[in-house]
């Protein structure tokens, strides 16, 4: 299954060409959608806050993808692993030659 939350639409959607829209609109709205709940926000800020104490600051946008895919027990699809440290986030990288994602 292929998801999405809220921020991976924002991010799609602040880079989109107009010519990709309805394509664009298409495709993400295939996808399983996860809205960031109460146990997600509250995850999201505790591993913001958690990894700031150790001296990484994260992006809440990363935290909060992070977070949805902790609490549904997803893998994450990214090539930009270092915005991802979360040892209980489960990863899938992408190779560096795949075309750069936005979400």
């Amino acid at each position: 299954m292929l998801a999405c939350c809220s921020i991976n639409v924002t991010r799609v959607y602040a880079g989109l060409r107009s010519h990709e829209e309805t394509r664009t609109r298409e495709l993400l709205e295939s996808l399983q959608y996860f809205p960031v709940v109460w146990p997600v926000a509250r995850l999201a800020g505790l591993l913001k806050r958690d990894y700031a104490r150790k001296g990484v600051a994260l992006a809440t946008s990363d935290v909060t993808i992070a977070a949805i895919a902790i609490h549904h027990q997803l893998t994450r699809i990214s090539d930009n692993l270092k915005h991802y440290p979360m040892k209980e986030l489960r990863m899938y990288p992408l190779p560096r030659s795949c075309p750069r994602s936005q979400g």
